[in-house]
């Protein structure tokens, strides 16, 4: 009997994320006793600083958009078997182009317009970004992974260089632009933080869903994703999935960035990124490269950065102690899944 096809096997598949997360909080919670702490306290603050109240729900979806963004992009490319690791780099150049849009152009075009081409220029910085090691690929054969990490520590000292000198903010001696102007930042909805960038995040998922699984270019790319040899027997181009793979990630990452930068940052600076782009391939993979699991993922992860600065704040464990639970959940998931996933062979 095909183990796939097992009861046993669909249960654990569906409860692995939930095990995984309690294994996760298991070990945390020894660490947390390690400290001094009391476990339930500690994690009773996460959840509260996550989902507390208004403000809280509203700060763990606006976290969640940047993460959606990333990690639908980057499931995208994985499942053609296409490593983009370089979505921090893209994340920067994004936030770069169309930061710029927003602090030159405010004056001289209407705000739906300008909007439309920050987010135009954003993912154009982006995809253009992802579109150098598509093309060192398959020009020289190098591999995505190196180049892709590489052209993320050029896109960050490029963004630091430019906020200390040509845009830097006239006055200021710190490494920052000017502000962003009100009409270079989107509308917030029903009368609270949360901001289109967040809805535009949403609705893409059953679109980017329907794009992967009901259009021959979705069937393209996995076919490239299963098997290079059968790909290519069928007549399908393993250039074209290398560089819509990566170009498209690219600009969904390079998206991410200027909302970031003119929603939550309010400017241009040296960081404008929580590793929003490294924590986005967890995302992808914790998603199972599946649009709607990436949505929850996201979220989860939105959650675990919320609650780990709350514990911080209030029960006063250490900044590192916080990022160590949080990197224990999502290993534990992870480990767990694979564990599954191995027992059905």
């Amino acid at each position: 009997m095909n183990k796939r096809n097992s009861a046993l096997y669909k249960v654990l598949r569906a409860a692995s994320p939930v095990i995984g997360v309690l294994l996760g909080l298991f070990f945390g919670a020894i660490l947390i006793l390690i400290a001094g702490k009391s476990p339930i306290e500690a994690y009773k603050e996460m959840f509260l600083g996550a989902f507390g109240g208004q403000r809280q729900i509203t700060e763990t979806l606006l976290k969640t958009c940047p993460y959606l963004l990333i990690g639908l992009g980057l499931s995208t490319a994985f499942r053609a078997r296409i490593w983009n690791i370089g979505a921090e780099g893209q994340y920067y150049m994004g936030a770069l182009l169309g930061g710029i849009v927003g602090l030159y152009c405010y004056q001289s075009l209407p705000k739906w317009l300008l909007l439309l081409c920050m987010v135009l220029a954003a993912m154009l910085g982006g995809a253009l970004w992802a579109l150098i090691p598509a093309l060192f690929k398959i020009k020289k054969g190098m591999n995505e992974i190196i180049s892709t990490l590489m052209l993320n520590y050029i896109a960050t000292l490029l963004m630091q260089y430019l906020v200390r000198g040509p845009l830097r903010e006239q006055g200021s001696a710190l490494p920052r632009s000017a502000k962003f102007n009100a009409l270079a930042k989107m509308p917030t909805l029903f009368g609270t933080r949360i901001h289109l960038g967040v809805l535009i995040a949403v609705l893409l998922v059953p679109l980017i869903y329907l794009l992967l699984w009901n259009t021959p270019l979705g069937f393209k790319l996995r076919a490239a994703g299963f098997s290079a040899s059968v790909a290519k027997y069928a007549g399908y181009s393993a250039a074209g999935a290398v560089i819509f793979s990566m170009v498209f990630s690219g600009a969904l990452a390079g998206m991410a960035g200027v909302i970031e930068a003119t929603m939550s940052y309010k400017r241009l600076t040296n960081v404008i990124s929580n590793n929003y782009g490294f924590n986005g391939v967890l995302v992808a993979l914790l998603g199972r490269m599946n649009p709607f699991g990436v949505l929850i993922a996201s979220f989860l992860f939105a959650a675990l950065c919320i609650g780990a600065e709350s514990i911080h704040v209030v029960i006063g464990l250490p900044v590192a102690l916080a990022d160590v639970i949080q990197a224990l959940i999502v290993l534990s998931v992870l480990i767990v899944d694979a564990a599954v996933h191995r027992g059905e062979a």
